[in-house]
């Protein structure tokens, strides 16, 4: 059952990915041949609206083939009216960008939904004190729970823990211990912690752990909104920076995962129930965006950076060029997949 809620939540994304491509394309007159979810030896497909609409043998991607545009062979080019080349470089950036825009939009839509749903969040209960730290010093207990800093209403652990991690003095904390409220002042310290990305940081804590509790977030209709926002944007930039930190070789190669991290994943989330499958959802379609903005000439940036070339420039690059790129591109790109799979064989294999 995982694997299939695996390959239904890909497809999905793959096809709201081309979806967008595909609407751009008909709005700015570009015939569309092919939508395809898939690539490979096609299973099914059906003519509809001048467009064959088709399913593919392998379920690792999709592609929108519009008249006059092939990566597979970059000299098959047509000038006809409603061909992509006789845009101009402008109308094709557009038509490029909707893709990855519609996986952002609908990352966002999956936000919304949980929002609507009211996520299980931490709850600001203490587990374990460390021995010797500021909240050891200060008398905070396992169980406490924190209701206030400084005067400010906490409702969750990540609301607390951005208060301490940012704060400058001493922080005054009310806690509810036994039905009992309490006062507790102390100075956060600062000490080494590790990031998302597995780096070692320095970080303002005060010494405590969670006790694992949970509660549900209830959001009004403009709470709602923010959520989702909020979700959005931090996804896409907790993607970009990982992206950064993997080129640069701040985060280890090994880090990389591919298809099989995603579908065990995917159907992970699927046993923790519907709203974790929506996490998991909204986060891949973040990545497939982030991911097709990347230069490389086998992507949609790829593709957009030719296109600026020419905007800037007032004139295309030349066909050599866009050939040997192209073909470095597809090297690059599926060297990451090859990378990314082998990590993915490798965790299995222990």
């Amino acid at each position: 059952m995982g694997m299939i809620v695996s390959l239904l939540v890909l497809s999905a994304l793959i096809f709201f990915h081309e979806l967008g491509h595909y609407m751009a394309a008909r709005l700015m007159g570009v015939y569309v041949e092919v939508f395809s979810i898939g690539f490979g030896k096609k299973i099914a497909s059906f003519q509809k609206f001048g467009t064959e609409w088709r399913i593919a043998m392998i379920p690792l991607g999709g592609y929108v083939k519009m008249k006059g545009q092939n990566d597979s062979d970059p000299t098959q080019v047509s000038y006809d009216e409603d061909s992509y080349n006789a845009k101009t470089p402008a109308q094709r950036i557009f038509i490029l960008l909707a893709g990855p825009a519609a996986n952002f939009v609908l990352a966002y839509v999956l936000y919304f939904m949980i929002a609507l749903g009211s996520p299980m969040v931490l709850s600001p209960v203490i587990g374990k004190v460390v021995d010797n730290s500021p909240a050891f010093v200060a008398g905070l207990e396992t169980n406490d729970t924190i209701r206030s800093i400084n005067g400010v209403g906490i409702t969750t652990w990540k609301e607390m823990a951005k208060i301490i991690s940012s704060s400058q003095e001493s922080l005054h904390l009310e806690i509810l211990r036994d039905g009992f409220v309490e006062m507790k002042t102390l100075t956060p310290k600062l000490e080494n912690s590790q990031n998302m990305f597995g780096e070692t940081i320095k970080k303002k804590m005060i010494g405590i752990g969670s006790a694992g509790v949970t509660h549900k977030l209830d959001l009004g209709f403009t709470e709602t909104f923010a959520y989702a926002t909020e979700q959005t944007i931090f996804a896409s930039t907790m993607i970009f920076t990982g992206v950064k930190k993997l080129i640069v070789g701040e985060v280890p190669a090994k880090e990389l995962g591919g298809v099989i991290s995603i579908v065990k994943l995917t159907s992970d989330a699927s046993d923790a129930g519907w709203m974790s499958v929506l996490f998991f959802a909204a986060l891949i379609s973040v990545n497939l965006g982030v991911l097709n903005l990347l230069p490389i000439p086998a992507l949609d940036g790829g593709h957009i950076m030719f296109n600026l070339y020419e905007l800037i420039t007032r004139h295309a690059p030349s066909e050599a060029v866009v050939i040997k790129l192209t073909i470095a591109g597809w090297v690059v790109l599926f060297s990451i997949m090859g990378l990314g799979l082998f990590n993915d064989v490798t965790r299995l294999m222990g």
